[in-house]
């Protein structure tokens, strides 16, 4: 029996699609292992979104070949995608498995030993198995979780993609136009993990705001009415939308429907009408502050999140202080704060009046300064309340071990273990509990 140990870099899509990898390996032989042992094969699925993001996936290829030089070592991903020419030429990988190709990696590994017995060679040849992501012909890849990775959350991946071509972006170039998968395949899927005893899931793509345009129209809301009906599921989260979905009807919707959770991302990257336009973001700031009212109005105290990027080219003193006004007004729950950075083969990275590293730094350490006090502001709130809490694991806090869980606002909450014991809580249970204090800037006790 060989042994597999698979790594994933990036986003939920590719966690989630590891996670289908693994189990196909599992179920076809192979044992799984964790990372750091030893093992005859190491499947890296590498992310390309930032120049950092590809060099962090060349170290893990590395690492691999370096802890066991006579293992085969799969590159897959994004990064795969969009550097394919330093790929091929890298001794470190074994086998290249493209971004549509991931669900053949059985036949791709069996085919791969098979033609090592049949020359009996010492060393293997290269195997490049992939197809022309950006090819307008490309249908979804048909991936399924029959059960959980985890204790209490399944990712579900809706849709692969993205038409949008932001100016700093490569990942339309990584994962090609837009493919939604069979309404009926995710309904299956979500049943098969309700069953296993999932209980909450995010639905994950990589825009999933176009799921289903590729055949016409959204289908978002419609999808999400479906997932609400099925026995067993208690909480429905999205990964990033788009501003532009949110309207007063697609809130009150999902408003309505009792499970998806009142926790939205919601991708601003700028709230500088000039930026937004350079970045060819495709709405302005007044718009988003209208999406976000429409939460806002048909919720309580939603948990809005989002995306930041600093020092895009061109960026004035005036322009990054019209973003940091407009972040301030909004008051989100979290912000990701980023420093751009040129990506090779972006619109973006020719562009003039590019920013010092110095400079990003210091707009960066502002919003990471507002969005620490936003975020404790915004769990204070919560202080006194009773709320659902969804447990998942032990950690340890300052000194003290505690079972961690997460509100349907993704408010990260712990009770110590010996109190959860006393009471029979464990990981995978909803409770309701009273949230006393705060335990860290983070976490809030029960």
């Amino acid at each position: 029996m060989k042994s597999v140990a698979l790594h994933s870099l990036g986003c939920k899509v590719n966690r989630y699609e590891t996670d289908v990898m693994g189990q196909k390996l599992q179920e076809n032989g192979y044992k799984i292992v964790a990372f750091d042992e030893l093992a005859d094969i190491y499947i890296i699925n590498t992310c390309s979104v930032t120049q950092i993001a590809d060099h962090k996936s060349r170290q893990m290829l590395h690492k691999a070949k370096r802890k066991n030089p006579g293992s085969v070592v799969v590159a897959c991903g994004c990064y795969v995608e969009t550097d394919k020419d330093k790929i091929k030429e890298d001794e470190s990988i074994d086998i290249i498995v493209g971004n549509n190709k991931k669900a053949d990696i059985v036949s791709i590994l069996d085919e791969y030993f098979k033609e090592q017995e049949e020359a009996a060679a010492k060393e293997l040849p290269g195997r490049i198995c992939m197809t022309d992501i950006n090819d307008p012909s490309q249908r979804y890849e048909d991936m399924e979780l029959t059960r959980m990775p985890g204790h209490t959350r399944a990712y579900i991946k809706i849709q692969d993609g993205c038409n949008q071509f932001c100016s700093y972006c490569i990942i339309p170039y990584a994962r090609g136009r837009i493919r939604s998968r069979q309404e009926a395949d995710i309904l299956n899927e979500v049943e098969l993990l309700a069953k296993d005893g999932c209980k909450e899931i995010v639905l994950t793509g990589i825009h999933i705001s176009s799921y289903g345009l590729d055949r016409g129209e959204s289908e978002l809301l419609q999808l999400l009415t479906k997932l609400n009906d099925i026995e067993g599921i208690e909480r429905i989260r999205l990964s990033s939308l788009e501003p532009r979905i949110i309207t007063q009807e697609s809130a009150q919707k999902m408003a309505s429907l009792s499970k998806v959770c009142p926790h939205f991302h919601l991708s601003l990257q700028s709230g500088s009408n000039d930026t937004l336009k350079r970045m060819n973001r495709h709405y302005s700031a007044e718009e988003y502050a209208e999406g976000v009212r429409q939460l806002r109005l048909a919720y309580d105290k939603p948990a809005i999140t989002t995306d930041v990027i600093v020092g895009f080219p061109g960026e004035t003193k005036e322009t990054f202080e019209e973003s940091r006004a407009f972040v301030e007004n909004i008051n989100f729950y979290e912000m990701h704060v980023f420093k751009y950075s040129a990506r090779k083969g972006t619109v973006a990275a020719k562009m003039e009046d590019q920013l010092t590293d110095r400079e990003k730094t210091e707009r960066s350490n502002v919003l990471l300064t507002m969005t620490k006090e936003q975020s404790k502001s915004y769990r204070q709130n919560f202080i006194g309340m009773t709320e659902k809490i969804l447990w998942e694991d032990i950690e340890e806090i300052k000194g003290r071990k505690y079972l961690i869980g997460f509100t349907s606002r993704y408010v990260r909450v712990a009770i110590p273990e010996q109190v959860a014991a006393d009471k029979n809580i464990k990981s995978g249970d909803i409770t309701e509990g009273t949230i006393k204090e705060f335990l860290s800037d983070d976490t809030l006790l029960i």
